[in-house]
């Protein structure tokens, strides 16, 4: 038998005899792909000797591979196109997810409040209390700070991790950690205070299912932030502790949250605490001067907070607050309905796009699946991040998200100098979208102590007013759902000049003959 190096010292003549035998017709060789060519192309097996032996021959022509015929020469020449007939072939069925029994509960939790507050601070040193981050690394962060002359700074730069946000000591972006607690998974969304990136708050609040607004007890911060124009102020829409100090800062901000809807007994729990010290994070300070504060440490309550009513077997919504690529398309976004599992097909609205999931990531860990109230990054096919945008939501194929260009909301005016009438524009932030509106009329005033409607079709509503108001889209549509069905989803903030003017929740989508 000639050897490789026999055929290699062979006369050029003889090559340029063996090319001509060639097919140059022959399709593309694909590694790995098997050929039918009859008995000699069987492949050999190695029996051991110096020799391979020639496995038996396949006798009937049913038992060969593919033949070169139904080969296309290009693989990708007769790809079918990824629509939502093909993707939903019984071969690529995905298995409903089930979520695992002892799995613990995932909270997504929100530090906001006024600029330099301590949200950072707090944020850093609890996730050096559960373990997320070790001592060496606060140490490394400590000396970084002192060499720039910030060194009470260390523990927010856990969360602060730009040059940026470093430099400037306030967070621009809004920092994303997760610790645990005995019986739950957070998630720590850690907000900008500057009034100039309240926009990046809005968009780390809209995953949050719990917030925890911190406020400066330093005598004048406290004031500086309630004023008008203070963030403690438009994110409650959105030291040693002293008695006589934190029973003043509750009485002061507890009629401003009744006043936006929240109930005083079910919603709030006041807990006084030191971001740089520790102290009713996870420990209780041995001081005698804080004997005064029975209640529980921040993590014991959060850790004893009830179970959240998900709803796993709705139908999936994802709403997309994020894009970017990475040998691939990748998206994050919060489950707010159902479950989702690999090789998934879904479809994205508004444009109706089908993809397929080809990768869950939860918590930057890679998983079969996921259900509501799970904060994940997916791996999708057949879109390109380009197509994608803040405010798209994944569902289902066979139960679509509504898109809708006018509906009608409950509005809530919380903080505007002047009146409003119908062709009032202002921007309204909706789970990841955000989006410019138009006031198209105001329906009807609402009051406030018997909940009636009151004053049908009023010519202007101003602060402190509730009405139902009918809102349209400027450009284009919105992907968004009624309050009654998806919370998460119909609920917004409006916004107009930098200023948070009005909260409040949707209530009917209109349709093209409603209009």
């Amino acid at each position: 038998m000639a050897s490789w190096e026999d055929e290699a010292n062979q006369p050029v003549s003889d090559i340029s005899i063996d090319f001509s035998k060639l097919d140059v017709n022959a399709p593309v060789f694909i590694p790995g792909q098997m050929y039918g060519f009859g008995a000699s192309a069987t492949p050999a097996v190695w029996s051991g000797s110096s020799e391979p032996d020639t496995a038996k021959a396949i006798e009937t022509k049913s038992d060969l591979v593919p033949s070169l015929v139904d080969t296309p020469q290009c693989p990708d020449a007769e790809e079918k196109e990824l629509t939502p007939s093909t993707l939903s072939e019984p071969k690529r069925q995905a298995v409903a997810y089930i979520p695992p029994k002892n799995k613990k509960e995932t909270l997504s939790v929100v530090f906001i409040g006024h600029v330099d507050a301590g949200k950072s601070t707090i944020g850093g040193h609890l996730l050096y209390l559960t373990g997320m981050v070790d001592s060496r690394t606060l140490e490394k962060y400590a000396k970084e700070a002192k060499e720039k002359n910030r060194e009470t700074w260390y523990l927010s730069w856990a969360l602060d991790t730009s040059v940026e946000e470093r430099n400037k000591g306030i967070t621009v972006e809004c920092g994303r950690a997760f610790f645990e607690t005995e019986h739950k998974h957070f998630i720590l969304v850690d907000a900008p205070g500057h009034k100039s990136f309240v926009p990046n708050m809005i968009t780390g609040a809209s995953i949050a299912d719990i917030a925890v607004l911190v406020i400066s007890a330093r005598r004048g911060e406290f004031e500086t932030g309630f004023e008008r124009g203070g963030q403690t102020r438009e994110h409650a829409m959105l030291v040693r502790p002293q008695e006589s100090r934190f029973n003043e800062c509750r009485e002061k901000l507890v009629p401003l949250l009744k006043k936006i809807g929240f109930n005083v007994k079910s919603d709030m729990y006041f807990i006084p605490c030191s971001g740089f010290t520790g102290a009713f994070l996870r420990d209780r300070p041995n001081d005698s001067r804080c004997e005064w504060y029975k209640g529980p440490t921040l993590l014991e309550y959060l850790d004893k907070l009830p179970a959240l009513a998900r709803c796993v077997d709705g139908p999936l919504r994802i709403p997309i607050s994020d894009r970017f690529k990475d040998m691939g398309t990748y998206i994050v976004g919060k489950i707010e309905s159902g479950t989702l599992v690999r090789g998934q097909i879904l479809t994205m609205m508004p444009n109706r796009v089908p993809v397929e999931v080809l990768q869950i990531l939860n918590d930057d860990v890679e998983v079969d699946g996921s259900a509501a109230g799970d904060n994940v990054k997916l791996k999708l096919k057949n879109v390109e991040e380009e197509d994608i945008s803040p405010g798209f939501v994944l569902c289902s194929p066979d139960n679509l998200c509504h898109v809708a260009h006018v509906f009608d909301v409950q509005l809530v005016i919380v903080d505007y100098k002047s009146i409003i009438c119908p062709g009032f524009t202002a921007v309204m932030h909706i789970h990841a979208c955000v989006q410019e509106i138009r006031f198209r009329t105001i329906l009807c005033r609402i009051d406030r102590k018997t909940n009636e409607k009151t004053d049908i079709r009023p010519r202007f509503i101003k602060q402190d007013d509730v009405a139902i108001v009918r809102f349209e889209a400027i450009s284009g549509s919105i992907c968004l759902e009624c309050f009654k069905d998806y919370a998460q989803m119909g609920r917004f903030t409006l916004r107009d000049e930098g200023k948070t003017i009005g909260v409040g929740k949707v209530m009917k989508i209109i349709t093209a003959n409603e209009q």
